[in-house]
């Protein structure tokens, strides 16, 4: 049983009297009404035991969207149902308009929706709807939860999208959809055409030449249907905060954003996000649903304050991919970790795969590398000074062993990754 606002206002109204006549009793006699009316408001009311609720699915939505959350509330009893719905959310989910209000005649159903807005990607479970059931004086009510399950999956923002446009320019020109096809060692013969002024005479087609008595070229077109595998490391490194985001928020922007250039491109990407277990995996995919699929598998991962174990990610690398790939590592190149656990396996990667390492830089550290201020900040400088050193020692082994190393902050790191694979592509590197 629930009071509303207007049972102790009613009650409030028996002590008006006591200003003009003292008489406890009229008070008594006053709240034995209010009493008596809560009763019968009560009996009147629908039943919340009758009643059905029953939830619309909730289609994925992007972090920083809003989703509508639409409830159907059917009344098969003979009494008009005057309610208050809360449908109850966890608190990362975001539910705004808790509490709805709304009449349910009697045999029929109404809908009622209320806005979500997530603030952290993954899944979000609805809890039970409470129901409130008034009578039709609206004093009191009774109140049950019914059930109505619901979950939301609220994908990663790819904020890195905004880069798309112009990456996907350049991977038609080279492609030649543009303009002029390139040549480079690896690249795909696409067709012969006419010598023009500027062409490289190395790529002048000599049978074709004698068959057609004018000089014919050869045109090529970068490779396609290759396998790219993003190695997403989700341990401890990935749970450190840079800026306003995480190490591991970064490696999805720039996960998403390569996997929807190199599907673009006809390669087929793959997904492994891992540390001491597989936390996601993504099978070979290409074409339009690769970034959907993507999307969905990262909207799950979270990081684990772990050690990552690169052998297992060097022996999923193996069963994912067989042939020649590109394997991207999203991944930290300090020293310390990478000793003891990518550089114990990075040989046997590169031996049958072109690797790419992926790092995050944090943009503290051009903030301690510039303090003055006072002796502690000095302190500060020199440290971070020291390990920018080291890193960039290891970064520098890792491109000697023939690794490419890209390092940038977490808004660049995603353009970066994308830009060294381009370059790759046109280089017939793949």
């Amino acid at each position: 049983m629930a009071f509303t606002w207007r049972f102790p206002a009613a009650l409030a109204l028996g002590v008006l009297p006591l200003v003009f006549a003292p008489a406890p009793v009229l008070v008594l006699a006053w709240t034995a009404i209010v009493l008596a009316l809560a009763g019968l408001d009560l009996a009147l009311a629908a039943s919340p035991k009758t009643l059905r609720v029953e939830r619309a699915k909730l289609a994925p939505v992007r972090l920083t969207e809003t989703a509508r959350s639409t409830l159907t509330i059917v009344n098969p009893g003979r009494r008009t149902a005057r309610l208050a719905a809360r449908d109850a959310w966890t608190a990362s989910a975001g539910a705004e308009e808790e509490l709805r209000h709304l009449r349910v005649p009697a045999g029929q159903a109404r809908r009622t929706a209320g806005t979500l807005r997530p603030w952290r990607r993954g899944d979000f479970d609805a809890d039970l709807v409470t129901i409130r059931s008034f009578g039709p004086l609206g004093l009191a009510g009774r109140q049950r939860s019914l059930e109505a399950p619901g979950r939301l999956r609220v994908l990663p923002e790819f904020r890195s999208r905004r880069h798309l446009p112009s990456r996907l320019a350049r991977l038609r020109e080279m492609d030649g959809r543009v303009a002029a096809q390139v040549r480079g060692q690896g690249t795909e013969f696409d067709s012969l055409r006419d010598y023009a002024l500027g062409d490289d005479v190395r790529s002048i087609d000599w049978r074709a030449t004698a068959r057609a008595e004018h000089v014919m070229v050869r045109t090529w077109r970068p490779e396609r249907d290759r396998r790219v595998v993003i190695v997403l490391d989700t341990s401890r490194w990935a749970a450190g905060r840079v800026g306003d985001q995480t190490r591991l928020d970064a490696g999805i922007e720039t996960a998403l954003l390569l996997g929807a250039l190199a599907a673009a491109g006809g390669d087929r990407v793959e997904l492994l996000a891992a540390d001491r277990v597989v936390r996601g995996r993504v099978a070979p995919v290409i074409g339009s649903t690769t970034l959907a699929r993507l999307a969905d598998q990262l909207a799950l991962v979270e990081p684990a304050l772990v050690e990552a174990n690169w052998t297992l990610i060097a022996a999923q690398v193996r069963s994912l991919v067989r042939r020649r790939a590109l394997v991207v590592l999203i991944t930290s190149t300090d020293p310390a970790v990478v000793e003891v656990g990518l550089m114990t396996v990075l040989d046997t990667l590169l031996a049958r795969h072109v690797v790419m390492v992926a790092r995050v830089r944090d943009p503290a550290t051009a903030e301690l590398l510039a303090g003055r201020q006072d002796a502690d900040a000095v302190f500060d400088a020199a440290a971070a000074q020291r390990r920018e050193l080291a890193v960039a020692a290891m970064e520098s082994r890792l491109r000697a062993m023939g690794a490419h190393v890209v390092t940038a902050l977490p808004e660049a790191l995603a353009p970066a990754v994308a830009d060294s694979y381009l370059g790759l592509k046109a280089a017939g590197r793949l």
